[in-house]
């Protein structure tokens, strides 16, 4: 299989981090799982050891909530396909962090995950969550983390090969659907819509 980057993105529950596993172990090869999440409670430690559970037990996994950039280029070299899951809480988890991090820090970090990856040998299967269908926040902070999140989506949305929306365990293919949107948009200073 070539090098691909593919982007899995849906709602809570939706499927996305099974549907990435599958498309994973179809691509077969050492697969790298990087994950996001932290054990901030008793919840989410079980949470992600049910999630490390449902992983073969030969895919290396690596925690890292922030530096994700820099740990890909140290560990990706060995592998055939890295599996993101997920820009969701790793975008929590910048804001959140001592200081906060900004708008412009963010989409930094996220050019620097592309350009690694285009760097790299190994493909890439990003899953990140879509939250911009609901209410909007009623907080700065809520509002700040739905839009770096779309505009972070929108980013590796372009560079992607394949852009999967996961709808009740459903995968949608939307690059495929015939529309270029690259085509109609003019977007002259950026690959992302603000």
């Amino acid at each position: 299989m070539n090098k691909e980057l593919v982007l899995i993105i849906g709602g809570a529950r939706s499927g996305k981090s099974s549907f990435a596993q599958r498309l994973a172990k179809n691509v077969g090869g050492k697969v790298l799982f990087l994950a996001t999440a932290q054990a901030g409670d008793d919840e989410m430690a079980e949470r992600i050891a049910r999630h490390k559970a449902s992983r073969p037990a030969t895919w290396r996994t690596v925690e890292e909530p922030l530096e994700l950039a820099s740990v890909l280029q140290r560990e990706a070299a060995s592998t055939d396909v890295v599996i993101i899951d997920c820009l969701t809480l790793w975008l929590n988890n910048l804001l959140l962090r001592e200081g906060s991090a900004s708008e412009t820090e963010v989409l930094g970090q996220v050019d620097r995950l592309l350009d690694v990856y285009q760097k790299g040998t190994a493909s890439y299967i990003v899953v990140s969550g879509e939250v911009g269908l609901g209410l909007v926040p009623p907080y700065p902070l809520g509002r700040l983390y739905r839009d770096i999140l779309g505009w972070m989506n929108q980013k590796v949305a372009s560079r992607a090969d394949k852009v999967f929306l996961m709808i009740a365990g459903i995968p949608l293919e939307l690059k495929s659907l015939g529309l270029q949107w690259s085509s109609i948009t003019d977007d002259t200073d950026s690959n992302y819509t603000r």
